[in-house]
């Protein structure tokens, strides 16, 4: 009798993310060249697809228009259809950050962008928007997939999101991609966002900030010293309804892959289960890992497949949702590592 075909994860990507190849940012007053290039996800895809016994590619559905007006103001949409004016080879970098309230200024006026910006390390092209678009459908895909009755589901989402808010870009994020899945999932239940990237989730926790059934869960390196510095306090805890419902873990610096599972152990597992959610959302940086650039930490890719497998323990359906990870030459590896680890968790490796 044959031995049935254990399953294969689906994982969400349309090669248009890959169009989008922001050039430069401006970080601290110099200008750099810009980390969020194509080299992550086409290192993420060379890896999962030489794991083809575990992982199957799609292309995910498109994304409703709805579905991205119900997390994000028509202003950042109509900015992003400005910016598809722009000449093919140039990249627009806000530089001005009026003081307006919030939604004020011109969303058709790409010289306005700023008042929709929080950074000058975000560049808008005439490429964002397709790929912004397609990196949250495949978030979407994955929460939809989950809904079917899937246990684990990866978005390869590039470019991230978890730094976007409703009517904010920055943090090289312009939607919300855990958000999507999360407000996907919430339909049909209540839903813990876990944030493993190495900075702070300030856009998903601002959008579930005052509900009561999505829990947002951030470890992350201090932000008095690490971007987005403004927010990802432990004293953040949630507004109205959803007080309560947002814990902000922020970690020594260099720790070690030991220390932070530790640190997942004794504090976001014991809120997990007192929580009691239907669904878990991973906004999955892996810029923890020890030769990141951009990231302070000590994680290996053996840790990696570690924290995988204890959150997969949990024993809660996974959309785990791509966020940063910048040593691109390890990225795919890593993924991999994290998804296997999930994997063997939730019982899908036997």
């Amino acid at each position: 009798m044959a031995v049935p075909a254990r399953p294969r994860t689906p994982v969400f990507f349309n090669e248009l993310q890959l169009e989008f190849k922001p050039r430069y940012e401006w970080a601290f007053g110099e200008k750099i060249t810009h980390p969020e290039t194509t080299a992550r996800a086409e290192s993420i895809l060379a890896a999962v697809g030489q794991a083809h016994e575990d992982f199957d590619i799609r292309v995910p559905a498109p994304i409703p228009a709805s579905a991205l007006r119900g997390l994000h103001s028509m202003q950042l949409l109509n900015l992003y259809a400005a910016a598809e004016q722009l000449p093919g080879d140039k990249d627009f970098h806000p530089t001005v950050f009026p003081k307006l309230k919030r939604g004020e200024g011109d969303p058709t006026n790409i010289h306005q962008a700023g008042a929709y910006c929080f950074d000058s390390g975000t560049p808008l092209n005439a490429q964002t928007l397709s790929a912004a678009t397609w990196s949250a459908a495949c978030a979407r895909a994955a929460a939809t997939t989950l809904r079917k009755g899937t246990k684990l589901a990866y978005a390869l989402s590039r470019p991230p999101g978890h730094h976007a808010q409703r009517d904010l870009f920055g943090g090289y994020c312009y939607f919300n991609n855990a958000g999507i899945a999360a407000k996907t999932l919430r339909r049909s239940g209540r839903v813990v966002v876990l944030d493993i990237d190495f900075h702070h989730g300030n856009g998903t926790q601002d959008l579930f900030l005052r509900d009561d059934k999505v829990l947002t869960i951030s470890l992350h390196g201090d932000p008095r010293e690490y971007f987005p510095f403004f927010c990802g306090y432990a004293s953040e805890v949630g507004e109205g309804r959803g007080r309560g419902h947002n814990i902000n873990l922020v970690l020594e610096s260099e720790i070690d892959g030991a220390h932070y599972l530790a640190a997942f152990e004794a504090h976001a597992l014991p809120a997990i289960e007192l929580f009691e959610p239907d669904y878990l959302v991973l906004a999955a940086g892996l810029d923890t890992y020890e030769r990141d650039p951009i990231g302070n930490f000590k994680l290996t890719t053996e840790d990696f497949f570690r924290l995988g497998e204890r959150i997969g323990a949990i024993g809660l359906p996974v959309a785990a949702i791509q966020e940063g990870g910048y040593y691109a030459a390890h990225l795919g590896r890593n993924a991999v590592a994290l998804l296997r680890g999930l994997r063997a968790g939730l019982g899908l490796a036997d």
